[in-house]
């Protein structure tokens, strides 16, 4: 991943508005709202596409480690095109790598991953990844990303 990464590398995109109260004291997005934008275009993904119940499944993600490299800045009201793809998918974690951009542009401003494990949400133990959502997910494995 890299400030070269481009928008072809991601097989999924989803538009996320900036909102006034994301840009902070110094005019751009702040750095923890980078996190928000991660959850946002993986869990529209797993829900929509893998059917995951947030409310009542059985099986749940929870997060296992997150990074964002920052390489420009974005502020409101600028939209943001999140990028998706999967670079690594186990038996009950899964690792997602993001590109956001600005919307319509082809560099992009920051860079992240974000692993997934998932638990039986009863027990909290890991568990395998249920056949819709592992469906989904291998719908976004790009080999070159790995």
């Amino acid at each position: 991943m890299s400030e070269t990464a481009s928008r072809d590398g991601y097989p999924h995109f989803l538009v996320i508005p900036t909102r006034w109260m994301d840009n902070d004291i110094y005019g751009h997005v702040n750095n923890v709202v980078y996190y928000s934008y991660f959850d946002t275009v993986i869990n529209r993904w797993l829900i929509g596409e893998g059917g995951l119940d947030i409310e009542r499944g059985d099986v749940i993600g929870v997060a296992a480690e997150s990074h964002c490299r920052y390489l420009r800045g974005v502020s409101f009201p600028t939209d943001i095109d999140a990028g998706l793809r999967v670079g690594k998918l186990g038996r009950s974690s899964v690792r997602y790598e993001i590109g956001l951009f600005p919307r319509g542009e082809a560099l992009v401003a920051a860079e992240g991953y974000f692993v997934h494990v998932f638990v039986d949400r009863a027990t909290r133990k890991p568990t395998p990844i249920p056949d819709r959502i592992r469906a989904a997910l291998e719908r976004l494995v790009v080999p070159s990303s790995v």
